[in-house]
């Protein structure tokens, strides 16, 4: 016998699960039906494809049994089976990155935890919820040796050797006062129709069945045991649309993404000709919590023939779709593909392109109801976007899709809504880009759009600055930048363009004091409130960009000088033109700037000096 100790983060679920989690209990079951139907499928795939598995006898099967009096339930398959290594490494350790953050997302309410329990893949430690004990013994296909696993979920568990006539794995939980209502046929036949229906393995219940025969003091108790297959066992997505209700597609969500809430949408396609397959996806109603991980799980599982194939491929689906659920099956692939051909497989390859465009235009369809669009736009707008720059081939109906605030409407906008409200002497749409919504619209840089009644999208999202960079046109309507020098020069006057040449020579003077500190300084009628703002030259990434950069390690010298505007009607410039004071002009240029930046939200070098001369200048003006 080998003692070992759970890792960290799986001693922590535990005790969160064991303490917290009791509202929402029946999950368990769930969760250790579809190991079991993993197990069984990798087994499966196995059998077709490796030579070493070709002669094992495969019966796949899922049985479930309980004992009332001893108070246990076991759930035992005839699957891939484990061997002393694979306990250790499947049972006592979470080997995903992510596995802090997800233990942190652990709240103790019921609902929203049981959901994130499945959906990272650490579901068989929910038995702890209803068992003060687990014993897993388990044979690994091909091999003789069977091994048993023991925990009390306290920090511990023991490994030893154990005796199965066949390969596969069993769970034996032994029951906690909390979990005696699951030794009970019809609370566990309601569970698995309402969570595994759709396991496409038999699933048999085993059950003690008693009648009651003969009359009087003849009459006595007849106990019979009893197999009842429970489920379906039919691959739901290989029948006929005409089949299927809305509830049948939500109880196979349930089962494929261990999800407790319904799916927001659902997409089955069956194509037949030249290619032959069968798609069924899923959009959550919430966000995967991985979503933002660099390890994050696939969520798209493939099939050749309803074989099993892979559920830990990436090149599925392209990496913007990760939040998709679902399957898809080929009749054309071969059973034996590896991971190698399947990047480079030319039918997977058109299925992948044809289910990309079948997405995206149920996702448009989706638009034409604002409400519910919103709710997906909050929960996968971010990810949609990045699609902007690493699809091409999609860019357009991406661009249909995307969503921003606006200085017009309330709530998000799209792109071809401000086109429809664009004035008709306008040329271009027009963006700003920075940190937070609320300084966005505050933004000196909009003053002047917003005077002419011009609107400008608010992009508070760090990612749109950067997508945006490789969008350059709508439907022929070039987007601009409001942050960049040039944007205001379609929208000049020619009164404007009068007005800045009354600030040159103060220009002239300002520019040699800021030498140093900028690239140019210009008069702009962009302002009309403030006296001056801070833009970027064309060839130059934006200030949230330089952040984006240095963030990477992109950026290795300083910060991009600006380019200063300022305002040639406003009354400090106005002052500033006449005075002969050149340390107030100074002092005053710099403020000008700084301030500027400040609004820009870029850090001052030397915020010391910038309070010195303000000081000086109040000093004068008290």
């Amino acid at each position: 016998m080998s003692t070992y100790q759970f890792q960290t983060e799986v001693a922590q679920l535990l005790h969160l699960i064991i303490h917290s989690l009791y509202s929402h209990k029946e999950i368990f079951l769930r969760e250790l039906i579809s190991n079991s139907s993993d197990a069984l499928d990798k087994l499966k795939y196995l059998t077709y494809t490796d030579d070493a598995y070709r002669g094992i006898s495969f019966d796949p099967r899922i049985d479930i049994s309980f004992d009332k009096d001893a108070k246990t339930l076991s759930v035992s398959d005839t699957g891939i089976g484990m061997n002393q290594a694979d306990l250790v490494e499947n049972l006592g350790t979470i080997a995903r990155s992510g596995t802090r953050a997800f233990v942190e997302q652990l709240t103790g309410t019921a609902r929203k935890d049981a959901n994130l329990i499945g959906q990272f893949g650490v579901g068989f430690y929910s038995s702890f919820m209803v068992a003060h004990k687990v014993v897993v013994t388990s044979r690994k296909a091909g091999e003789e040796a069977a091994w048993q696993w023991t925990s009390e979920g306290k920090g511990e568990y023991e490994i030893t050797e154990a005796a199965r006539e066949t390969q596969g794995t069993t769970v034996t939980l032994f029951l906690n006062d909390e979990g005696t209502e699951f030794t009970n046929h019809w609370t566990i036949d309601r569970i698995i129709k309402k969570y595994s229906n759709h396991i496409p393995f038999a699933i048999h219940l085993h059950y003690e069945d008693s009648r009651w025969e003969g009359e009087g003091d003849n009459r006595k108790e007849i106990k019979e045991q009893k197999v009842e297959k429970i489920n379906d066992g039919t691959a739901l997505w290989k029948k006929s649309k005409s089949e299927l209700k809305t509830e049948d597609y939500n109880e196979f969500y349930r089962v494929i993404s261990h999800d407790s809430e319904d799916p927001m949408l659902h997409v089955h396609t069956v194509a037949e000709g030249t290619m032959d397959y069968t798609t069924l996806f899923y959009v959550p109603r919430k966000a995967p919590m991985d979503l933002y991980f660099a390890d994050f799980k696939p969520g798209v599982k493939l099939y050749v023939k309803r074989v099993f194939i892979t559920d830990d491929d990436r090149e599925l689906m392209p990496t913007y779709l990760r939040f998709v659920r679902g399957i898809i099956d080929s009749e054309d692939l071969p059973l034996n593909v590896s991971r190698e051909i399947l990047q480079q497989n030319r039918t997977l390859a058109k299925i992948r392109t044809t289910s990309v465009k079948k997405l995206l235009g149920e996702f448009q369809k989706l638009s034409e109801d604002a409400e519910k669009y919103d709710a997906f736009y909050r929960e996968f707008g971010r990810p949609l976007k990045e699609g902007l720059y690493s699809d091409y081939e999609n860019r357009e109906a991406l661009m249909e899709l995307v969503r921003f605030k606006s200085t017009a409407v309330d709530g998000y906008t799209g792109l071809a809504a401000y086109k429809g409200r664009m004035k008709p002497d306008q040329k271009a749409i027009y963006y700003i880009t920075g940190e937070k919504e609320a300084n966005l619209r505050q933004s000196p840089l909009i003053e002047m759009y917003r005077e002419k009644g011009i609107e400008v999208l608010i992009a508070d999202d760090e990612l749109d600055d950067i997508v945006l960079g490789y969008v350059h046109t709508y439907k022929d309507t070039e987007l601009k930048s409001v942050n960049r020098s040039d944007a205001a020069e379609d929208i000049k006057s020619e009164q404007d363009r009068a007005e800045e040449k009354t600030a040159e020579p103060l220009i002239a003077r300002m520019k040699e004091i800021l030498k140093d500190q900028v690239k140019d300084v210009k008069a702009s009628t962009r302002l009309t409130g403030s006296p001056s703002c801070i833009v970027v030259d064309q060839s130059d990434p934006t200030v949230q960009m330089q952040g984006i950069l240095k963030a990477m390690g992109r950026m290795d010298g300083g910060q991009v000088k600006p380019i200063l505007e300022i305002n040639p009607n406003h009354p400090i410039i106005k002052i500033l033109e006449t005075t002969t004071d050149e340390e107030r002009v100074r002092d005053v240029s710099f403020i000008l700037l700084e301030q500027a930046m400040l609004i820009e939200g870029v850090k001052l070098e030397n915020p010391a000096e910038f309070v010195k001369r303000l000081n000086r200048i109040m000093e004068h003006a008290v």
